[in-house]
C-alpha cells in the first residue's frame, strides 16, 4: 500500500462523504478507493470510516486521525512548495485574498493577465470583505484597503493610492440641496462603511484643504461592510456617501452621481487609506509572491512604498 496515497485518499473520502464521489474527484475507479481504505484501516488496526448505503462518514477514531494527518500533509505540501518556489521562475500555488468590490472592478482582469504571464503559477483567489488570518487560512498575499498594518507579524507594501470622493445622486441633490460646507453633512443622510466590524451611530469624516482641516460627525440609517451596497444606496438617491474613486468614477462621468466638495480631500476616521499587500515574513523570499507584488504594482500601483525586503 502507498501510505501517502492512502492518506490523501482518506481526506478526499472524508470531504466527499462517499467512495464514489471521492473516486470521481480523484479520477480513479470506486473499487480502487474502497480497497485502499480497507488496506489503510487494516494497517492502523481500527475502523476509520462508517459505511452506510447513502453515506460514508468518519468514526471518532477516523476524525482524530484525519485532524492529525491533515497537519502533517499540509506541512509536507508546504515543504514541496518551498522547493518549487525557490527557483528563479515563479511556480506553484499562490493563495490570495482580496476585497470583493475592488476585485470585481480593478483586480480580476489583472489576475487573468498574471496567469498568462506566469504559466507555472496557479492562483487561488479568496474573495472576502474581512481581514483573514493569513497563517490560519494559509494565505500567501492579502490585498487590503485601509491604513497599512502595523502588525509586527506582517509585512505591508503599499500598492496604490485610494482617494475617496463625497458623492450624491442628482435626484438627492435636487431634493435635499447641494451641501456647501462640510458641516452641512451633520444634517444629511450619510451612508457609511463599517470599520473594524463594529456599528457606530456616528462617524467622523475629515476634510482637508491646505492647512485647513475640518472634522464632521456624520450619521445615517444605512451602514454596511460592503461598498457595492453603499453605492446602490447612493445611486437610488438615499443619501450621501464617501466612496473610493475607482468605484464611482464611471458614475461621475455618466452623470449618475455628483461629486461634492471637489476642492477638498476627504478621509474617514482621519486616516488616508491606501491599497496595500500584506504577507507573512516567511514569504519574503518567495519568488511567486515577489512576482505578484511587482506585477500588481506595475498594473495598479502608485510607484511608492518599499521594495520587498
Amino acid at each position: 500500500m502507498d501510505k501517502l496515497l492512502a492518506l490523501n485518499t482518506l481526506l478526499e473520502v472524508a470531504d466527499a462523504g462517499g467512495f464514489a464521489k471521492a473516486a470521481q474527484r480523484l479520477g480513479v475507479a470506486t473499487s480502487s478507493v474502497t480497497r485502499l481504505m480497507d488496506a489503510l484501516e487494516e494497517a492502523v488496526g481500527t475502523a476509520l470510516l462508517t459505511r452506510t448505503p447513502r453515506r460514508v462518514s468518519l468514526t471518532d477514531a477516523g476524525a482524530a486521525y484525519v485532524e492529525r494527518i491533515s497537519k502533517v500533509l499540509d506541512e509536507l505540501a508546504d515543504a514541496d512548495e518551498s522547493i518549487l518556489d525557490s527557483g528563479a521562475d515563479p511556480a506553484g500555488s499562490l493563495r490570495v485574498t482580496v476585497p470583493s468590490s475592488y476585485n470585481r472592478i480593478v483586480l480580476a482582469p489583472h489576475f487573468v493577465a498574471f496567469l498568462n504571464e506566469y504559466p507555472r503559477v496557479a492562483l487561488d483567489v479568496v474573495v472576502a470583505d474581512r481581514f483573514l488570518d493569513l497563517a490560519l487560512e494559509r494565505i500567501d498575499v492579502a490585498v487590503r484597503i485601509g491604513l497599512p498594518s502595523e502588525n509586527p507579524n506582517l509585512v505591508a507594501k503599499p500598492l496604490a493610492e485610494n482617494p475617496r470622493f463625497v458623492v450624491a445622486s442628482p435626484e438627492y441633490v435636487e431634493r435635499a440641496g447641494m451641501p456647501l460646507m462640510p458641516a452641512d453633512l451633520e444634517e444629511r443622510e450619510c451612508l457609511r462603511i463599517t470599520y473594524g466590524g463594529s456599528y457606530r451611530a456616528r462617524q467622523v469624516w475629515t476634510f482637508s484643504r491646505g492647512d485647513d482641516v475640518e472634522k464632521v460627525n456624520v450619521r445615517g440609517r444605512l451602514i454596511s461592510n460592503n461598498l457595492d451596497m453603499l453605492l446602490e444606496g447612493v445611486l437610488a438617491g438615499h443619501g450621501i456617501a464617501l466612496l473610493p474613486d475607482w468605484l464611482v468614477n464611471e458614475h461621475l462621468a455618466a452623470g449618475r452621481l455628483i461629486r461634492c466638495f471637489g476642492d477638498r480631500s476627504v478621509t474617514p476616521l482621519g486616516g488616508q487609506a491606501v491599497v496595500y499587500a500584506a504577507y507573512l515574513p516567511n514569504r519574503r523570499q518567495s519568488t511567486k509572491v515577489r512576482a505578484l507584488l511587482q506585477f500588481l504594482e506595475a498594473r495598479i500601483g502608485c510607484n511608492r512604498g518599499d521594495a520587498m525586503q
